[in-house]
């Protein structure tokens, strides 16, 4: 067997009605429509939200507080899951993908306090909070401040 050989089972393949082809076809004049009404025209009929001209449900419910589009978004990271990492020496954005601490080096990172540290460790970060900091300090370690990157 050659692959130009190759067909389809028969009634597997079904030609599409041909609509609005003359009266002879069977669907030509309105091709199935019906005759006028706003079905009938191009590009006629309504959106699935559309509630027949009742006040939709978009503009029915409360509003309430904003979006702030300035928003900064970071990746956080605590003092308690740098315990976890088992690598020496210094810890940056790339090694806390690599360990599974944060998903992806998209966002600029953060170091918060919760949680204990009970080895030093050098780590590169965004930004970190202020305990975050001493925590750190206190086992030995230090944090350096990477240039920072605004975040998204």
């Amino acid at each position: 067997m050659k692959l130009g050989q190759l067909a389809p089972p028969s009634g597997a393949k079904k030609n599409t009605k041909r609509l609005g082809r003359g009266s002879g076809s069977g669907q030509g004049m309105t091709a199935g429509k019906g005759t006028k009404g706003q079905k009938a025209r191009s590009g006629g009929g309504t959106p699935p939200w559309f509630e027949g001209g009742q006040m939709p449900l978009q503009r029915r419910i409360p509003k309430r507080g904003f979006t702030n589009i300035f928003k900064k978004q970071f990746s956080v990271v605590n003092v308690g899951d740098l315990a976890q990492l088992s690598a020496e020496g210094v810890v940056g954005p790339d090694e806390m993908v690599f360990a599974g601490l944060i998903r992806k080096n998209h966002y600029p990172v953060k170091l918060l306090a919760a949680g204990e540290v009970s080895r030093a460790i050098t780590i590169r970060v965004h930004k970190a909070s202020a305990s975050a900091l001493q925590k750190i300090e206190a086992a030995g370690g230090k944090v350096e401040l990477i240039m920072p990157r605004e975040g998204k």
